[in-house]
Order: C-alpha cells, then structure tokens, then sequence
C-alpha cells in the first residue's frame, strides 16, 4: 500500500557523513548525562511503601497526587486498580521512616478527601528487589540484543548485523540521556519502552535492508550508494504509514493517557522518531562504510530472471 511513490531517487547517502558526524555528537552528549546526573530510578527500583487503598466514592486521581504530594513525597505514583475507587500508591523509602508511619501519613491525609477511606494492603518493597529488577532489565537488553544481531547476521550479513545494533543501540543511549537530562522518572515501563523502541527500530532497518537486497539483485549497474538511495526513497511511503499510524496511538497515549502512561508514552515517542533516523542515517550509513556489496548478498547466478528483464541490468553470459 502506498500514499504515493517518488520518482526521482533522493540522495541520503551524500550527506551520510554530516548526519553520522551529528549522531556521534548526540550520542556522546547521552552518555555524558547518563553518566553525570544518572537515572532518576522508580521505587520499583529504588524500593519504598506500596499501599491499596479503597474509597467509598470515585475520586480523581489528581486529588489523591496533591493530598500526597502535600505531605513531602516526591515522585508519587498513584493509578487505579481493578475499579475507579481502587487506588495503588508507591510511596519512595524516606531515610528514618518506617513503612508503617508513611502509610499512616498518607491514610490520614486521603481521609480528609474521603472519611470512609480504608487501607486494603501495605508493604515494603526493598531495595534489593530494586537491585534484582534492575539487573533483570539489563539482562533482558542483553538478550534482545543478541537476538537480533543473531537473526540479522542470518537473515542478512554480518555487516548488516553490526550497522543495525549500533543503530537500535544509538536509540536506546539515546532514550536514557533525555531520561537523565531532564531528570525523568524511570519505571519498568518505561524499560518496556525501550524494549519495545529496539524491535520496532530493528524492524524499519529490516525493510530497508531487504530492500537493498533486492536492489542489488535487480539493478546489476547500480553502484551501492544508488542502490541504498534507491531502497531508501522506495520504502518512504510504507514508512510514512507505519511510523505515522504508530506514533499517533501513542500521542494519544501521551496526551490522554494521564501520568501512569505519561513517561512510558514519551519514551516510545522519542524512540519512534529516533529510530526512522537511525534507520535511514545511521544503519544504512554504516553499512555502506562496512562495504557491502552485491558479493555479500547476491550468490553467483541469483536472479537472472529479473535481470534479464531489468533495462539497469547487465549483460547475463
């Protein structure tokens, strides 16, 4: 399906060098921040107090917030379970308060908006869950990366490979730093973001570089940078579609969902718009800096058929 087709192949390539020359330039300054503020980690992280509590009547989310957010809490997170008077609240560990007392606190103080508030649950998350999480995330990065530097080095190449993880990796630095330049707070969902952006990431880079495989099989007196141009401009429509339909539900997400999805949303906001970047600019940049050629991808003999019909293609003996 396409909303339109562009004739005339679009250079990318010839500016491949300033664009990577600017992804360099972003991607140091992520791992500056990262390293110099760091992540503003959840109390799934960090550990802290969970509370369940049970109004008698509907109350806004936002009243719950403030009435906490009065008490000296910072970075409470409050959303709805099960029913619209269901309430869960993850209250951060606070230095010489126990779990009891911060429970307590914040009962008093949803009491005075609803008097016939109840505590169904409290408990204590502690850090070491926080650390146990933590390296469970990481893990799981670990093994998507490996997948899919395994799956693109048989699907494709090994070039191919190594172009598209440091490209799903450049978005994932990417991520962290405005996460820790603007001092964002970092929750598993948010890590499930992430997650989600390196398939998402990996998979625009696939179209594209099936595309180059094509082309290379087809247009026999194409040099590589044409032939990545023209994969590049040919699959723009499909991209427009994808990315465009994609990044609108999770707009929605950002604008409407409220402030349980407000970070989990921004993260896949920004790492949809990154990835179509690093897709174009950084994956198929640095397979063409790798060299690839028709060699890797085209064995002896392989499609003569479309080459013998191919008005770019050459003389077949």
């Amino acid at each position: 399906m396409e909303f339109f087709r562009i004739r005339r192949d679009i250079p990318f390539m010839r500016h491949a060098l300033a664009f990577n020359i600017i992804s360099i330039l972003t991607f140091l300054a992520a791992v500056y921040f990262l390293w110099a503020r760091g992540l503003h980690l959840s109390v799934e992280f960090t550990g802290g107090t969970l509370m369940e509590v049970t109004h008698a009547k509907v109350v806004e989310l936002s009243q719950v917030r403030d009435a906490v957010a009065k008490l000296g809490f910072a970075d409470v997170q409050v959303q709805h379970f099960g029913t619209t008077q269901d309430v869960l609240i993850r209250l951060p560990a606070q230095k010489g308060v126990t779990s009891a007392a911060q429970s307590t606190k914040v009962l008093e103080a949803l009491r005075a908006i609803d008097p016939q508030t109840s505590l169904r649950r409290t408990e204590f998350v502690g850090p070491q869950v926080g650390e146990e999480l933590a390296v469970d995330g990481l893990l799981a990065l670990a093994f998507v990366v490996i997948g899919i530097v395994l799956y693109l080095a048989f699907r494709f190449e090994w070039k191919f490979a190594v172009a598209a993880i440091i490209a799903n990796l450049h978005d994932v630095i990417i991520i962290l730093g405005f996460f820790a330049f603007f001092q964002w707070e970092f929750s598993l969902s948010v890590l499930a973001a992430v997650l989600a952006v390196l398939g998402y990431s990996v998979n625009e880079s696939v179209v594209i570089f099936d595309r180059i495989r094509e082309n290379f099989r087809r247009y026999r007196k194409m040099d590589t940078i044409d032939i990545i141009n023209n994969a590049i401009t040919s699959t723009m429509s499909r991209t427009i579609i994808t990315h465009g339909s994609t990044q609108m539900m999770v707009l929605s997400m950002l604008l409407f969902g409220g402030a349980t999805l407000h970070y989990f949303a921004l993260a896949l906001t920004i790492g949809i718009l990154f990835g179509i970047y690093s897709s174009v600019f950084v994956a198929a940049a640095i397979a063409m800096w790798l060299g690839i050629a028709r060699e890797d991808l085209v064995k002896a003999g392989a499609g003569t058929t479309l080459d013998r019909n191919d008005p770019n293609a050459g003389a077949v003996v």
